[in-house]
């Protein structure tokens, strides 16, 4: 089953805009689909690839690379050893799981100058620390990131354009959905919650007649796979890694969400779980939110290290997490959930694909508490802000992530007053339909792509 990912049209863009001057890195968390865009992309528009699989490859094609000085040998060495004949300037040579061989990324500099092929790079993990410490990062070398499908593509992937088409139509004009239209479009958005974006999970789940134990035996796979990597971090801190990774349903399930070091290890300080954190999220396996003490000025000039959350990359990855194997079968999980008839921690579930949801859109997250001395307690929680990054000019947009169909603004208002100057539109998301009073933008989860867009 092939699916449409967006990244699709940026690396069309890449291919016009740079014409061989640039090649293009792609990061994401494993399995997140770039070998297969990469191939498909390399099928469709050029006559002719290779596709450098360095987990695979052999140790002829890495001696290769020490070619470099002349390169009429080493294009040579690479067409018979894929058999494959390359054509100037109409050709692609791809880099796959180059973070394997760090020295193929560092002779990027030298295969771009050169100016006969184009190069495309994909890696797992590929800027954590070591893997990059030994080698110089080439200029020639641009990045973009892949993350999982988002909700629109994996409601183009259930066959529902139309009803993408309805929801932005809706957003454009201000106007909520026919009901009956919010209610689809609200169980669309809880299968994606549940099945998540990891396109084998998405498979599974759709040619299996939109089963959700089959997606949930992809994903599983997947989470053994990132346990796999993380016991190949650096021992210096593996087991960090592991302990936070292990605790990241506890840590939301929290009313604060924020991590707790103890859960994961006695007697921990920040200062020691630095790295660690850095790893989950430069991996892309996690999305970390960071508290902003001061929203008056930049975020990142008043984030608090100590103070962070940590979401899961994938929400469906964070619901077999969550979950055991036996609980999910016994239990019937998946469908009292989809029914309504189990009593699930949802403001964790819907939260973390929030968070995703801002992350895929290349934006840092944040959030801010204010603590009251009198109550002993927090008054004031803004699950994420978003801001127009202007040094001169900067508007804040809070938005609260609300599960439930009742709750209350109180925390919002508040906010809302103390930075009345600094804030240009506040955003609470719901399962209820659209509303818009001005002051105020109450939107349903699957219409916040058109909000971030």
């Amino acid at each position: 089953m092939n699916i449409k990912r967006k990244i699709y049209d940026k690396l069309l863009a890449w291919k016009k805009e740079a014409n061989g001057s640039k090649a293009l890195l792609i990061e994401g968390a494993r399995r997140v689909g770039k070998t297969t865009v990469l191939t498909e992309f390399a099928e469709k528009e050029y006559r002719s690839y290779i596709i450098i699989d360095f987990a695979k490859a052999s140790k002829a094609v890495k001696d290769n690379f020490d070619n470099l000085e002349n390169l009429d040998v080493f294009f040579q060495n690479l067409m018979l050893e894929y058999n494959t004949r390359l054509y100037q300037r109409e050709s692609l040579i791809v880099f796959d799981e180059v973070q394997k061989y760090p020295a193929a990324r560092e002779a990027i500099k030298y295969l771009v100058q050169d100016g006969r092929y184009d190069y495309l790079e994909s890696g797992s993990l590929i800027s954590i620390k070591e893997n990059v410490s030994d080698i110089v990062i080439p200029s020639e070398e641009r990045t973009i990131k892949m993350y999982p499908l988002d909700f629109e593509e994996f409601a183009t992937a259930l066959q529902e354009e139309i009803l993408l088409e309805y929801i932005e139509k809706c957003f454009r004009e201000k106007q909520p959905l026919e009901q009956r239209m919010h209610t689809k479009a609200m169980r669309l958005f809880q299968e994606y919650l549940l099945v998540g974006g990891m396109p084998q999970s998405v498979v599974a789940y759709i040619e299996n007649n939109r089963d959700f134990i089959a997606s949930d035996i992809e994903k599983r796979d997947i989470l053994a796979m990132y346990r796999g990597d993380i016991r190949k971090a650096s021992r210096k801190y593996n087991m960090r890694v592991s302990g936070i990774f292990e605790n990241i349903p506890a840590y939301l399930s929290t009313h604060e969400k924020k991590v707790v070091l103890k859960k994961a290890e006695e007697g921990a300080t920040f200062s020691m779980f630095e790295d660690p954190l850095f790893w989950l999220g430069d991996s892309m396996i996690c999305n970390l939110c960071y508290k902003c003490t001061d929203p008056n000025i930049g975020f990142e000039l008043n984030k608090d290290d100590s103070a962070v959350k940590c979401y899961m990359g994938d929400t469906g990855l964070l619901f077999s997490l969550a979950f055991g194997e036996n609980e999910i079968a016994s239990e019937n999980l998946y469908h009292s959930i989809m029914t309504g008839k189990l009593a699930l921690n949802k403001g964790m579930i819907y939260e973390n694909m929030i968070a995703q949801m801002i992350s895929a859109q290349g934006k840092k997250l944040f959030f801010y508490t204010r603590y009251n001395e009198e109550k002993h307690r927090n008054d004031i929680e803004i699950d994420f802000m978003l801001s127009n990054e202007s040094r001169t000019s900067m508007k804040i947009y809070p938005i609260e992530v609300k599960s439930a169909k009742n709750y209350s603004t109180t925390s919002l208002d508040e906010f809302r007053q103390i930075y009345s100057k600094r804030i240009s539109q506040s955003y609470i998301v719901h399962p209820k339909n659209y509303s818009n009073d001005g002051n105020l933008i109450k939107i349903p989860p699957y219409m916040l792509p058109l909000v971030l867009q």
